[in-house]
């Protein structure tokens, strides 16, 4: 018989955090929040694995600050009583605002800051200097910070948070951890929170937690077939594009969609080519500042547009850097200067970032690690809500393909991961569009393109101060998915005429029918009725000139 689920009020937290859940129109806890928050009230450490988007953000935030609410009941000293670490800036951000929201009514009480951003330790000084009771920071960050005195933490500490734990070592902060331990105190309580458990989230196991609780709440590590649908199609390069072309220009994938690349440039030229159909995307791009990547996914967010591009920026440099970061740091080093200086190396999308609604993941490229595929497919089907995962498979990525559904097996021996029903040849008529869609868009093109939006960010970021205010009209300016337009532009590639509008796919293609009259035919007829002279079929071709005998006639006469 299965138990009674527990609710808000019965899980001991002050009234003003009741409220404040309230608001956010959040009627139950989740099963990681039901399992975890009254095991954190009672002081204990956690490792906690749970799927992405199970609410594991909040899971540890309102422990945080209940205890942080029943502590100034004894003792009014202003201190640093938290520490939540993150991977990425865009997490960071996210997590503070979580705080935020949950601490709305409690908000003298407690105070969040948020020191991940690149904003000089000059600047953030005076935030510290203030002790906010929760700091939410990278470990190079916070660690910086400890360096420069700005921050003091071995005698006021009581909590510390790794978010997104499985994500830490491989984007190279194994050194500063172990470092930024030497400024905490002996006794303090810790929570790991991570989508996956692997050999890092072990290794940080030991290093942070005394004898730990274990919470391993989903068998599966992605929402079962009735809330997320995966599908895998296999395709060669010029299938991709003309795949998605088809897929975005015919609306047969509706909702926000989010379209993950392996590399920046790949980005770019996806961005490009759909430009020429007059399909408006975005690019999510770790040379952009931390502000301008924040504000696309706010708009994103909040339904500007529809189509986010996005890479997996940790395994760029080397695909197998995950792998070999526990061997050694040197080489992700040496790889992340040959990628160049002017990428983040703590921006992440895949993981951690909440995209809010996202309808569709489409894997351009398909992930080059399982918990890449996990990550990226996490970014829908969150929740309640359900979601589709599309995966373009080329012959060199079969082998990673075969890990990805070994893992997703089910009990049954059924992998989650099913073929894609797609016939190729009905979309054929759309191939010499895409060609010729795809011989504007190169390598110049791209590189033009990546140095413009850069420029555009720079002057945007400008004129955000107080201009805008002013001036909402031109608010327009700031959108991200506007034509970048380095390329060649062909007008008449926005339009699709009517013989190749005909073909008709569904998304399920399962139920996809056959029609009476196929394009090629339609083609073949105009040819011969052209042909035979056939009067007003083309007024060109039908037209008779007469005027010159006409004339002749009337000099015969006189």
């Amino acid at each position: 018989m299965a138990t009674e689920r527990l609710q808000f009020h019965e899980l001991g937290l002050d009234d003003r955090l009741l409220k404040a859940v309230a608001d956010l129109g959040w009627s139950q806890p989740t099963l990681i929040q039901e399992k975890a928050i009254p095991l954190a009230l009672e002081g204990k450490d956690l490792l906690a694995r749970a799927r992405t988007g199970s609410g594991k953000t909040a899971a540890y935030a309102m422990p945080l600050i209940q205890r942080i609410l029943e502590s100034k009941q004894s003792v009014r000293e202003q201190n640093v009583r938290a520490l939540v670490l993150v991977p990425t800036k865009e997490l960071g951000q996210q997590v503070q605002t979580m705080m935020r929201q949950l601490t709305a009514f409690c908000s003298r009480d407690v105070r969040v800051a948020d020191i991940s951003g690149k904003a000089d330790l000059s600047a953030q000084r005076p935030i510290l200097m203030e002790k906010p009771d929760v700091v939410v920071g990278t470990p190079s960050r916070v660690l910086a910070h400890l360096n420069a005195q700005n921050l003091v933490l071995h005698s006021s500490l009581e909590m510390l948070v790794v978010d997104e734990a499985d994500l830490l070592f491989s984007f190279g902060f194994e050194a500063d951890l172990k470092n930024l331990l030497c400024h905490l105190p002996k006794i303090y309580q810790s929570f790991l929170m991570s989508a996956t458990f692997t050999e890092d989230v072990q290794a940080l196991k030991e290093l942070l937690l005394h004898n730990p609780v274990t919470l391993k709440l989903q068998g599966s590590q992605l929402p079962d077939s009735s809330q997320l649908q995966q599908y895998s199609i296999k395709c060669e390069e010029e299938d991709k594009f003309l795949l998605i072309f088809t897929l975005l220009k015919l609306r047969l994938v509706q909702g926000k969609t989010l379209l993950f690349v392996g590399t920046v440039d790949r980005s770019y030229r996806l961005k490009l080519f759909l430009e020429q159909f007059g399909i408006p995307a975005c690019v999510l791009n770790s040379e952009l500042p931390i502000q301008s990547r924040c504000h696309i996914i706010t708009q994103f967010n909040q339904g500007f547009y529809d189509y986010i591009i996005a890479t997996d920026e940790q395994s760029l440099a080397d695909p197998t850097a995950a792998a070999q970061a526990a061997a050694g740091k040197g080489k992700k080093k040496k790889s992340a200067e040959k990628g160049g200086n002017s990428q983040d190396k703590e921006y992440g999308v895949s993981r951690g970032v909440d995209f809010q609604n996202v309808a569709n993941v489409i894997n351009f490229d398909f992930p080059t690690t399982v918990e890449s595929y996990i990550h990226r497919v996490g970014r829908t089907a969150r929740a309640d809500n359900s979601g589709t995962a599309l995966s373009f498979i080329s012959h060199t990525e079969m082998d990673i393909l075969s890990e990805v559904e070994e893992t997703l097996t089910g009990e049954n021996g059924e992998s989650f991961l099913k073929p894609y029903e797609f016939k190729m040849e009905e979309i054929e008529g759309f191939r010499y569009r895409c060609r010729d869609a795809m011989r504007m868009v190169t390598k110049q093109a791209v590189k033009e393109a990546r140095l413009k939006e850069i420029k555009q960010e720079l002057l945007n970021s400008e004129k955000l101060k107080t201009y805008f205010e002013d001036n909402p009209r031109d608010l327009q300016l700031l959108r991200h998915d506007k034509d970048l337009h380095p390329a060649v532009v062909q007008p008449h590639l926005k339009n699709i005429p009517e013989y190749l509008s005909m073909t008709d796919t569904s998304l399920h293609h399962s139920t996809a029918q056959h029609k009476d009259v196929h394009p090629e035919l339609l083609m073949l007829l105009l040819s011969f009725c052209l042909q035979k002279n056939i009067r007003g079929t083309n007024p060109l071709r039908s037209f008779r000139y007469t005027g010159g005998r006409s004339r002749k006639g009337k000099a015969g006469r006189s």
